[in-house]
């Protein structure tokens, strides 16, 4: 089975070929090109273009995943946004990422449209992923509706500021993880049972290397697989939170290996290592982590 590797999603304005550019010479796993929120209403059509350019001409360091993130389904931009974008760039695109997701009825529309535009591309169907951003109390109780709505959704996001503001909190920079714990928890459970990789909002004092540390290692204890930047300054404490220690990885060795030994003498789907219980389940999350190794030696090996 293969894994995508998402501890860090850098995102930055689309309207900026400098940022774009910043962003896919950076480490991180993925990056999302902007039409939303970082792009004034002015700016969205010029936007378009530049995104578009970008993902076609620009070299991106270590394999990284290749997104960018759309207007809402409800905005009069989301067609455009996917329509050209994809028409200039569609093969080099991975992912979309789809703001304010409140029902699966909004993955629909964008899975029919990607259809559409692959089809025309002569893309292979399914080719392109979506990424749902759960910013709304509706979206948040919606989440597994959302996340099991089509094989194209790879992970949900949560988008702390909007749904800060649906909430109608009275901040959620300071001490977030307590404040915001439960729609952390929720939609990280939300993404479990469905399958997707779940990802952890960011931390918008960017500056405050400390705080982007402990709100990385407190996301990653929790289960998430990664968390979103907004700088690339973030990028090494947000790794460090979500990459495997030399210990972990070794242990992940030996329980596959042993599993798969186990297997072929047995053909037991269940074994014993240490004190605990091995299953297909736990291979899951072991595998995980080797892809994660493997993903930085290939970026070291990298001219």
């Amino acid at each position: 089975m293969t894994y995508q590797v998402r501890r860090s999603e850098l995102i930055c304005p689309g309207h900026s070929m400098k940022m774009m550019e910043k962003a896919a010479a950076s480490d991180a796993d993925e990056v999302i090109f902007d039409l939303e929120d970082a792009c004034a209403f002015s700016q969205k059509a010029k936007a378009r273009q530049e995104v578009a350019k970008a993902l076609a001409e620009l070299p991106f360091r270590g394999g990284k995943l290749k997104a960018f993130r759309v207007n809402a389904v409800d905005t009069p931009f989301c067609f455009r946004d996917v329509w050209e974008v994809l028409q200039a760039s569609g093969k080099h695109v991975d992912v979309i990422v789809l703001p304010k997701v409140n029902q699966s009825a909004d993955i629909h529309f964008l899975c029919k449209l990607l259809s559409q535009v692959e089809a025309d591309l002569g893309l292979m169907r399914g080719k392109i992923q979506i990424e749902a951003q759960i910013e709304t109390a509706l979206g948040l109780h919606h989440a597994y509706e959302i996340a099991k709505a089509s094989p194209r959704v790879s992970s949900l996001i949560f988008g702390i500021a909007d749904f800060a503001g649906d909430w109608g909190a009275r901040d959620f920079k300071e001490d977030a993880q307590r404040l915001f714990y439960f729609p952390r928890a929720q939609m990280l459970n939300a993404a479990r049972a469905a399958g997707v990789d779940a990802i952890d909002a960011v931390t918008v004092q960017f500056r405050d290397a400390a705080l982007v540390a402990h709100e990385s290692q407190e996301a990653a204890k929790m289960g998430y697989d990664g968390k979103w930047a907004i700088h690339p300054s973030q990028l090494v404490p947000i790794h460090a939170a979500f990459t495997p220690s030399e210990e972990e990885l070794k242990r992940a060795r030996s329980i596959i290996e042993a599993y798969r030994q186990a297997d072929i003498q047995k053909g037991t789907g269940a074994i014993v290592v240490g004190e605990e219980m091995v299953d297909a389940a736990t291979l899951k999350v072991e595998a995980k982590k080797l892809a994660i190794w493997e993903k930085l030696l290939a970026m070291a090996e990298e001219p």
